[in-house]
């Protein structure tokens, strides 16, 4: 894993900062991302886990007089998996509220406990980053172009968290795979007891597998699992803030006959997605190529913009008569719309969006230009 040199700089936000929290799915490399940082930092530091009893008891009971004991003499403080400790927010706001020069560092794997946890206490106080499985700026800074765009086919079917990145067969990556999704996917929710039946959630997760770049119908997902309707919603949702799924609305401003209520889901890692629905075949034996290539660039897309620290609203489009746009990024009121195709690098321009959108701009990303899309 450490052969990455990860994008997120702490030094930096650390400067900003009292705290920083680290968001990010479990096995993405939170944990090497810190302890690789703290084997270069110069002051006194210590690391911590949410997962040990004793550290995460003594935390969540906020005593100033016990943190003292503890901390006394440190200049950073990291706790890795914080969401595991009650009071985690309030603890953190006792210790760089009256303990001079201390830093903390916080990873999480899933942001609806922790931001819960911190959101009040820390106002003001702490700086967000969130990391996500490999990105191709990141592979790129190790392979060549060339390589790059050679290897494509498999990131596509076996994505890129670091440990199937770096494995060196196809049945280890698999291997990994199967270990990632049995036990680590729904580690966080199903600790918390948000999700009474894991049977119901790795059937959501199957169906939007199969749905990748198509529109949801929160009600058809309610009745093919027989769950209500809300129940969905809520699964859906405990997923988005465990870095499982990313949703996508529709776009929609001046046309009546624009979609704007549904939404699509992509998965953050297509290994993940593949591994569901236990489909590892290579790219020639698929039926799915094009709704892979869409998952592939839109959380590409995202990972470059949130480490670049550029932040556009996303969408999709589409009208009611069928004609529609796979990607579109608001951004400083400009529309950028891009359709990707896999194998062609042309296709009609859609005029009635530009036309009535005039401030838009639109390409087409096929694997020939995918890495200027990404501006690597």
């Amino acid at each position: 894993m450490d052969i990455f040199k990860r994008p997120i700089i702490l030094n930096d936000a650390l400067k900003n900062n009292d705290a920083v929290i680290i968001y990010g799915a479990r096995r993405v490399g939170k944990t090497t991302l810190v302890k690789s940082f703290l084997s270069t930092y110069e002051k006194k530091s210590a690391y911590y886990t949410g997962d040990d009893l004793e550290f995460a008891d003594a935390i969540s009971k906020c005593s100033l007089e016990v943190f003292k004991k503890m901390f006394t003499g440190l200049s950073l403080i990291v706790i890795d998996e914080a969401q595991m400790i009650e009071n985690i927010g309030r603890a953190v706001k006792l210790i760089v509220d009256n303990m001079d020069d201390i830093k903390v560092i916080l990873t999480g794997s899933s942001s609806f406990d922790l931001a819960n946890k911190t959101g009040e206490s820390l106002t003001g106080r702490k700086t967000i980053l969130t990391l996500y499985p490999i990105s191709q700026k990141e592979i790129l800074q190790n392979a060549s172009q060339f390589r790059l765009e050679n290897d494509l086919p498999e990131f596509l079917i076996y994505g890129s968290y670091p440990a199937v990145l770096t494995a060196t067969t196809y049945a280890e990556k698999e291997e990994k795979l199967r270990e990632l999704v049995n036990s680590y996917l729904l580690k966080d929710i199903l600790t918390f007891n948000l999700v009474k039946s894991s049977k119901s959630i790795y059937s959501l997760l199957k169906l939007l597998a199969f749905q990748v770049g198509s529109e949801v119908s929160l009600n058809e997902l309610a009745s093919n699992l027989e769950i209500d309707k809300n129940t969905v919603a809520r699964y859906i949702d405990l997923l988005e803030k465990s870095f499982v799924l990313y949703s996508l609305g529709g776009f929609s401003r001046n046309l009546r006959k624009e979609i704007s209520k549904s939404q699509k889901y992509y998965f953050y890692d297509l290994g993940i997605r593949n591994s569901l629905i236990a489909n590892l075949n290579p790219i020639n034996l698929r039926n799915d190529v094009g709704q892979l290539w869409e998952n592939f660039l839109v959380i590409e897309r995202v990972k470059r913009n949130s480490y670049s620290k550029v932040y556009p609203n996303y969408y999709f489009w589409r009208t009611y008569d069928k004609k529609e746009i796979d990607f579109i990024e608001e951004a400083k009121g400009k529309l950028s719309a891009y359709e990707f195709k896999w194998s062609k690098n042309n296709g009609a321009r859609p005029m009635e969006f530009l036309s009535s959108y005039e401030n838009s701009e639109f390409g087409i990303v096929s694997k020939d230009n995918y890495i200027e899309f990404l501006d690597y």
